[in-house]
């Protein structure tokens, strides 16, 4: 199976879905650029956005060639204290809503999002277990979710208990609003991976050149020390100048860093070559190519490839889950 581990649903609540969409800050300039991505108008917003989205996806999903999408709850913050960060998020979506939409169709597997310092965490976290999710999605830095709090370890011991994926945002992050900017290192996932929850940093670190830290070596040392850490390219392909050449020249001549690394789109955030090419990590020819694809998720993966990252990358987590016991057995 094809599946890309890292895409984003947003809905705005009119059908009953719990999700809300409110765009802060910064944010809200790159609300245009995301709706477009999808193939969809800002007067979308008005009407029954979750349909149109997931329609929208679909086809997306489709017209790319892949089997199926891991599509990402989002979580509200929360302070150390189990008490919610109220008004400080861009977007909410409820686990019950990719829940719902994973066990009604087989191209979407299930990311839920929980808070560890929520008092119902533990309890949140066995009925997502019990409703077939495959992974756990956060933004640490953004959630302000420290997962090497020595409170937390029971929950991520029923973690690598039940074999639950840790899908964590590591490095630059420039579309919601960052609570706790130390939190954006792959090192806050070591209690994670020392307790043996398999765990995928995503955006590999990075960082956004002359913003933000880059984090890219400390996550490839980090590789080197637990079998059980991955990273998925999500991202990498855009105008985020988060990817530098060497980087890439790495990964194409370290074998072992190149079996750790799934594939992951990162939708709606659009890709493009244009900063790929002009760095000379694929030629003008091959972004000249990207651009006659219509649909930005074929358009990400001819530019993953281009890159160089290896067409296994695209079925790395479904042998992932299959050696976790996670993969859903209805047929894509």
């Amino acid at each position: 199976m094809r599946i890309d581990c890292h895409v984003h649903v947003i809905g705005t609540g009119k059908n009953g879905s719990g999700c809300w969409y409110r765009p802060r800050g910064l944010t809200r300039y790159g609300a245009p650029i995301l709706l477009r991505a999808m193939g969809l108008k800002a007067a979308d917003l008005a009407g029954d956005f979750e349909t149109i989205y997931i329609t929208a996806l679909r086809l997306q999903i489709r017209e790319a060639g892949l089997d199926a999408a891991v599509i990402l709850a989002q979580e509200e913050p929360y302070r150390d204290d189990g008490t919610m960060l109220a008004d400080t998020g861009s977007f909410y979506v409820p686990n019950d809503y990719v829940l719902g939409l994973a066990k009604a169709s087989p191209e979407f597997l299930a990311a839920v999002s929980i808070h560890p310092a929520r008092k119902d965490a533990l309890a949140e976290l066995e009925r997502c277990i019990e409703g077939g999710a495959v992974m756990l999605k956060c933004l640490p830095n953004c959630q302000n979710m420290d997962w090497n709090d020595r409170r937390y370890r029971p929950f991520l011991e029923r973690m690598a208990e039940a074999g639950m994926i840790l899908l964590a945002h590591t490095g630059s992050e420039r579309t919601m609003p960052v609570l706790r900017p130390d939190l954006a290192t792959p090192r806050m996932l070591t209690q994670a991976l020392e307790v043996g929850v398999t765990c995928i940093a995503a955006h590999c670190g990075t960082g956004m050149i002359a913003l933000d830290p880059d984090y890219f070596y400390e996550f490839v040392a980090m590789t080197r020390r637990y079998p059980n850490l991955y990273g998925d390219n999500s991202a990498l392909a855009g105008l985020s100048l988060r990817f530098r050449p060497r980087q890439m020249r790495l990964i194409r001549e370290d074998h072992e860093l190149a079996s750790r690394i799934l594939y992951g789109s990162d939708l709606p955030v659009p890709p493009s070559g244009l900063v790929m090419a002009a760095f000379g990590m694929m030629g003008w020819q091959d972004y000249a190519e990207s651009r006659r694809h219509r649909q930005p998720l074929a358009r990400d993966l001819m530019l993953k490839r281009a890159l160089g990252f290896a067409p296994a990358s695209e079925t790395r987590l479904a042998d992932l889950l299959r050696r976790l016991g996670r993969l859903r057995k209805a047929s894509v």
